[in-house]
């Protein structure tokens, strides 16, 4: 493991992380000071833990937007794919229940 000193809006943070992904962990940290730096400068929420919600809120709708490039799931959102796996589980839920009244 190794440790990354970053800064997210102003704030000193000591983050550990593997060994090779360092560059990962600051895009990822550029990416949500960001964010947190544009919700501040909106001016319309206040107060670091609020907007430290609003930009999880923020990337959390974009990830759960991504759409899937290709295979079978192609063009469907992560929110799409989550539901439609929510509803295999149902389905193979109903059709073992009655295998379980045979043991």
């Amino acid at each position: 493991m190794s440790q990354l000193d970053v800064t997210i809006m102003g704030q000193a943070y000591k983050l550990a992380c593997k060994e090779g992904e360092e560059q990962a962990l600051q895009e990822a940290v550029s990416y949500v000071d960001g964010h947190m730096r544009a919700i501040r400068d909106a001016g319309r929420v206040k107060g670091n833990d609020r907007i430290a919600v609003m930009a999880a809120l923020s990337v959390a709708a974009e990830l759960l937007a991504t759409k899937s490039p290709e295979g079978p799931l192609s063009g469907m959102t992560m929110s799409e794919v989550k539901h439609k796996i929510t509803c295999m589980h149902a389905a193979l839920d109903e059709a073992l229940a009655p295998q379980e009244n045979l043991f």
